[in-house]
């Protein structure tokens, strides 16, 4: 039989910067039931359910408010401290839980992907999808929150035009969560303490972020630093066109998008090479 005859043909890869996106699409059935796995048994045999979506940054918020609010005195740059948070709170969970899913895609998949052919890459792009959908519940929750605001307490409308920038944003913090994500993958599944370090490390990461306080409330002296942090400038400016307020510069959103770029690259190459022989270290 000539390869005509066949409906798909497995081949080895024969590059590392190899990306097969024919394979992903022939797959598109089997990502969307990844998408579904993980929504519906994330909160199985809970009370609440999906519930949890906005149970989770509503307690945030308010422990946030009590903390970093009342007792820090932390400044939110005018803005009341449900929406700051809210907004912030939003962003971090899809950049978190996207990366700590990604990390962990060939330890908690071994069994898996040992057994079956597909795409690998199914797995990370799914669970980037999923935390998608969280994030658009949560955002929507932002949304109720600034129109009470607005409406009710009389706060002016403050959303920009950098709004429109914001699912460019999204995108940005998603891939750059994925593809961090698919780098410590490599690592993780040779030494499963790292899985700890990364959650560990992730906390860390959100101090060094401008999430429950803006970039102005940085010293000075110290601002540099927090902008050597990629993140940083794509929060800002998510706050920027949401709630009016942000400070970032065209330097350091291309500052992020050229980290994105060179953490994409080298995500691809570790990933294929990872995958080629993970089997052997599992």
């Amino acid at each position: 039989m000539i390869e005509s005859d066949y409906e798909h043909i497995i081949r080895p890869k024969k590059r590392l910067l190899e990306l097969d996106l024919k394979s992903l699409w022939n797959y598109r059935d089997l990502f969307v039931m990844y998408i579904r796995r993980d929504i519906v048994t994330y909160y199985k045999q809970t009370i609440f359910g999906p519930l949890w979506y906005v149970i989770q940054p509503i307690l945030t918020t308010l422990m946030y408010m009590f903390i970093f609010g009342g007792l820090a005195k932390i400044p939110t740059d005018g803005i009341p401290q449900p929406l700051f948070y809210l907004a912030g709170i939003a962003l971090w969970n899809y950049f978190s839980q996207t990366f700590i899913a990604c990390s962990n895609v060939f330890a908690t998949n071994a069994h898996v992907f040992g057994k079956v052919y597909f795409p690998r890459l199914v797995v990370p792009l799914a669970s980037c999808a999923s935390n998608l959908i969280r994030l658009l519940i949560q955002f929507a929750l932002f949304l109720i929150v600034y129109l009470y605001y607005v409406i009710a307490e009389g706060l002016p409308f403050s959303m920009t035009t950098a709004f429109l920038l914001c699912p460019l944003v999204v995108l940005s913090t998603g891939l750059m969560a994925m593809s961090a994500g698919l780098f410590f993958s490599a690592w993780t599944v040779k030494y499963r303490d790292l899985q700890y370090v990364v959650q560990f490390g992730i906390q860390l990461l959100m101090y060094a972020t401008p999430v429950i306080y803006p970039l102005s409330f940085a010293p000075e002296s110290y601002r540099w630093l927090m902008n050597l942090n990629p993140l940083s400038p794509l929060f800002e400016l998510f706050k920027y066109g949401c709630l009016g307020v942000g400070t970032f510069s065209s330097g350091a959103l291309a500052y992020s998008f050229a980290f994105l770029a060179v953490l994409l690259f080298t995500s691809v190459v570790v990933f294929n090479k990872t995958e080629q022989n993970f089997m052997d270290t599992v």
